[in-house]
């Protein structure tokens, strides 16, 4: 047992999960939600609940004291307060550095580009497209590696995904699938620079906005680029 591993294999299922709760029928959240609870408090400090003094050597996410789950209105009410929050982040509003600017020294691993697997769910993991977590200044990330081929079963609700045999071969050489920071970028002046091209790059690919702007409704789509302000963008590229 000791031979696997673990958390990239808890972190490959959540993503996947993730991604299925985008979707429009989905009505609930799979994977280890205390994995995305402690990422939340870790960056946002909007939303972090009181926090217990602790040992170095203990888990992070053991510190946090869980708020009490509201029911009934108050639960409606906070959230529509936690969507206009969402909205109104601001690059100040955001740790990016949580572990320090040198957090990768002390986990060479958290720098591995490639693929993660837990059982038959492969994802991409590539630290070049959060590396101000790093203290270097945001750029394009290069494209995600893709199936060798899929499909979906005309009878079937999921699709059938091909990887090509080398994907296997990817966590076992760590070492050559390092992402050598320095040769990627440069180190942060402030904890939000970014390329000045990355902003057109995000847009495109993004839903910058969780309520519309007018009338606090539910906005179904992304709004368009001129609608958005170059200041909320700084926030979403953890």
């Amino acid at each position: 047992m000791t031979d696997y591993a673990w958390g990239a294999g808890a972190l490959a299922y959540l993503y996947r999960q993730l991604g299925v709760a985008t979707r429009a029928g989905s009505k609930g959240l799979c994977g280890c939600l205390t994995l995305l609870q402690a990422w939340i408090y870790e960056y946002f400090r909007l939303f972090r609940p009181s926090q217990l003094p602790q040992s170095p050597d203990a888990p992070r996410a053991s510190s946090w004291i869980s708020p009490r789950l509201p029911g009934g209105d108050e639960a409606r009410r906070r959230l529509a307060r936690y969507r206009q929050l969402l909205d109104e982040l601001s690059a100040d509003d955001v740790t990016c550095t949580q572990y320090g600017r040198d957090g990768h020294t002390d986990i060479p691993r958290s720098l591995y580009t490639g693929l993660i697997r837990f059982s038959d769910i492969v994802e991409g993991y590539d630290p070049a497209r959060c590396l101000r977590q790093f203290g270097y200044r945001q750029i394009i990330p290069r494209a995600m590696t893709v199936p060798h081929e899929q499909y979906r079963p005309a009878s079937g609700s999921s699709y059938i995904v091909f990887w090509d045999p080398w994907v296997n071969q990817l966590w076992d050489n760590v070492a050559a699938r390092r992402l050598d920071l320095d040769f990627a970028s440069r180190p942060c002046v402030q904890p939000s620079d970014i390329v000045e091209e990355y902003v057109d790059w995000f847009l495109t690919r993004s839903h910058p906005r969780i309520t519309h702007p007018t009338d606090g409704e539910p906005q179904p789509r992304p709004l368009l680029v001129h609608q958005v302000s170059y200041d909320f963008l700084l926030l979403f590229q953890i």
